[in-house]
């Protein structure tokens, strides 16, 4: 028996969990068609990048067999494919069940034939106006070279066949008459949901798509023709970026040079409305060179399904998930100063169930107080109009010695760091372009204050990035200290930043490259060594991914010694548990709901004596090994209970918990005799409790 589970199928089954999320009849109408969104972003990016990375292995003929677990890469891409074509038919079907219950509550999705007078009216006046003047039409017969089309896009493929033959060149003659082939980008700068009027109870939406084929008529009216068609198509590429070797131009030079040749690479997936004409897909494919190599996966009407994350709400709240207030931190008041309440002892923030605000606070205070001398921070993922970022620039332009180390490699969001990057760069912020081979995925902040003649070091470490709307969304931790053992730590990975050959020792941070893995180990052993001991030993760990063989081997060591695992991973899981003789002693569920479950906490048992961390770092091979990942241990006795008792909530989950297996059905974890426990509801309580009490002390 393989003693792993393929990473490559544990993650389309983790996407499987997404779309079992959009398929229950518990979850909110609109918030299905939100778990339907994600479902179809996760597969582009899943195509963009790992199926892509495969793809390149088979056409470089690599024995891979040794890297991806006994399998070759030409038959990993087709089980890939099979996978991928079961799961969109399923989303498919899981869509048309939405819509029959949307039309029950008075919403109804229409396309361009369902029109009524006055809403044909309005798409026509609409288009005219809002779609009309962003419209790129190209016409394909007569070009030499196909366009280049965009991975993000979707495009409607025209074929119009003419009332009589024209000169010029033919594509193709069918029956004497000739067909003319185009192709329509739909727009990004128009919102895909088109509301429209209504004199009734009843809501009206149209897609974008409708829209235009609606008024194709007036795209091409200049045209003869006698039949006109328009079925989407929509195509992922290869996301590798490839560095420009010329070293003359800076790191931000070739990032954005890459970025923009991403733009032309290697189509590794098409798909099509199945509804299509078989000559205008033939057509598609040949001028494309797309073929068997390729995954071709047939699809329905609508692509880009992503864009149902941002369905429109219709003031429809009923249909969606009761969105909590995030709570304040016990202890900590946003009408005072952080900086004194963190010099007295370490408070916990859990996003998104507590406010994010707390770290912008954090920052705006030490913006403007003068005994703060510098601010040193890390950024990995932003969000729009960032008030990260705007708390920077008014710390430098206070006079603050800021240093920001910016990952512009953060896969997706290049763009959006590197003008970031050249925006705080005009502001006078110190930026750091990270260590060449790794990158900066650590979440960690230092302020240095001067007291009473000397520096005092404030900061926070978190699981997440500093995006305000990630946290949202995203259930992460961050710990606020004054612990002078841990933030000298800190600060030595920023001197590591800015001299790279300098391998620092931490006495206190675990800190990837360096000394991730190799401390793991040493954590998981002396379990093993309690376990053979007779003492008490587990292993509790809650994290995003686990995919490193060295890793899951240490834990299957452990399994076996006696040690009781439990793991609480949300996305691949190549470990098997509850195998006799190899991980009879090990436990494995994920959790999907409606937060993205994002923070990666672990906890040691030490013989009754409990050691916790929270990291930014998985149990990946890139984590431990090619990323800088700092771990952060916890010695606030407080928030080391709390963490426990989080770690309780979410093992304890029965309603939104499924079992990892190498069967890839994603059962989920039964009630028994137990009542229902949601999780992420009950983490709510949590924090509500704990603030009740405070009340009722004070």
């Amino acid at each position: 028996m393989n003693p792993y589970i393929d990473r490559e199928k544990s993650w389309l089954t983790f996407n499987a969990r997404v779309l079992q999320e959009a398929a229950d009849q518990n979850v909110p109408l609109l918030d299905r068609l939100r778990f339907l969104g994600i479902f179809s972003n996760n597969l582009d990016e899943f195509f963009r990048v790992r199926y892509a990375a495969i793809r390149r292995m088979s056409l470089e003929g690599i024995d891979t067999k040794n890297i991806l677990g006994n399998i070759s890469a030409e038959q990993l891409l087709k089980d890939i494919t099979e996978i991928v074509i079961e799961q969109q038919s399923e989303s498919l079907r899981i869509l048309n069940d939405i819509e029959k219950r949307l039309e029950k509550e008075g919403i109804f999705i229409i396309n361009e034939k369902e029109l009524n007078k006055d809403q044909k009216t309005f798409i026509k006046d609409f288009f005219i106006q809002k779609v009309s003047p962003e419209l790129v039409t190209i016409m394909l017969d007569d070009l030499v070279e196909f366009p280049l089309i965009k991975d993000t896009s979707g495009y409607l493929a025209v074929k119009l066949i003419m009332k009589k033959n024209k000169s010029g060149i033919i594509s193709k003659i069918l029956n004497d008459k000739e067909i003319r082939y185009a192709i329509v980008e739909i727009p990004k700068t128009v919102n895909r949901f088109v509301v429209l009027p209504s004199n009734s109870e009843k809501q009206h939406i149209i897609l974008l798509d409708d829209v235009i084929r609606y008024n194709l008529d007036n795209i091409f009216n200049i045209f003869d023709y006698e039949s006109i068609s328009a079925h989407m198509v929509k195509i992922t590429r290869d996301a590798q970026l490839e560095f420009d070797s010329d070293l003359s131009k800076s790191f931000i030079e070739k990032i954005s040079y890459s970025v923009k040749e991403r733009r032309v690479g290697e189509p590794v997936r098409f798909v099509y409305d199945q509804a299509i004409d078989k000559d205008t897909l033939e057509f598609f494919l040949n001028r494309m060179k797309i073929d068997s190599t390729d995954s071709i996966i047939p699809g329905g009407r609508y692509h880009n399904r992503r864009d149902y994350m941002d369905f429109p709400n219709l003031g429809r709240y009923d249909l969606l998930y009761k969105q909590n207030s995030p709570l304040p931190i016990s202890g900590l008041k946003f009408d005072g100063s952080m900086l004194s309440s963190i010099k007295e002892k370490d408070y916990l923030l859990h996003a998104p169930y507590q406010s994010f605000s707390y770290i912008i606070r954090f920052l705006r205070e030490a913006a403007l107080d003068p005994n703060v001398q510098s601010i040193k921070i890390t950024l990995y993922r932003l969000s729009k109009n960032s008030q990260i970022v705007s708390s920077l620039i008014n710390a430098a332009k206070n006079g603050k010695k800021v240093t920001v180390q910016i990952e512009l490699q953060a896969r997706f969001d290049e763009a959006s760091n590197i003008s970031y990057a050249e925006q705080m760069q005009e502001e006078g912020v110190n930026l750091i372009f990270g260590v060449k081979g790794l990158k900066v995925h650590s979440k960690i902040c230092v302020v240095e204050r001067v007291e009473n003649e000397e520096v005092v070091r404030y900061g926070f470490i978190s699981t997440g990035n500093f995006s305000e709307s990630s946290a949202k969304v995203y259930t992460d931790l961050t710990l606020f200290t004054s612990d002078s053992r841990i933030l000298k730590d800190t600060s030595k990975v920023f001197e590591f930043f800015e001299v790279n050959y300098r391998v620092h020792r931490y006495k206190h941070l675990i800190v990837s490259p360096h000394y991730t893995r190799s401390r793991f180990v040493k954590l998981i052993d002396r379990e093993i060594k309690n376990a053979l001991d007779g003492k008490p030993a587990y292993i509790k760990l809650k994290m995003n991914s686990m995919s490193d063989y060295k890793m899951i081997d240490k834990l299957y060591e452990a399994s076996r010694a006696g040690v009781k695992i439990q793991l609480v991973v949300r996305g691949i899981c190549c470990l098997i548990p509850g195998v006799k003789k190899l991980s009879e002693n090990i436990e494995a569920i994920s959790i999907v709901d409606n937060y993205l479950e994002h923070s990666r906490l672990y906890i040691f048992c030490n013989d009754n004596e409990p050691e916790v961390f929270i990291s930014s770092a998985d149990f990946m091979t890139r984590n431990l090994d090619a990323r800088v990942e700092v771990t952060c241990p916890i010695y606030d006795d407080g928030i080391k209970q709390e963490l426990m008792e989080t770690f309780e909530i979410s093992w304890k989950a029965n309603v939104k918990a499924r079992l990892h297996s190498n069967t890839f059905e994603n059962v989920y974890r039964k009630n028994g005799n137990e009542k229902p426990f949601r999780a992420q509801q009950e983490m709510y309580k949590y924090y509500q409790n704990k603030l009740e009490v405070v009340t009722e002390i004070i």
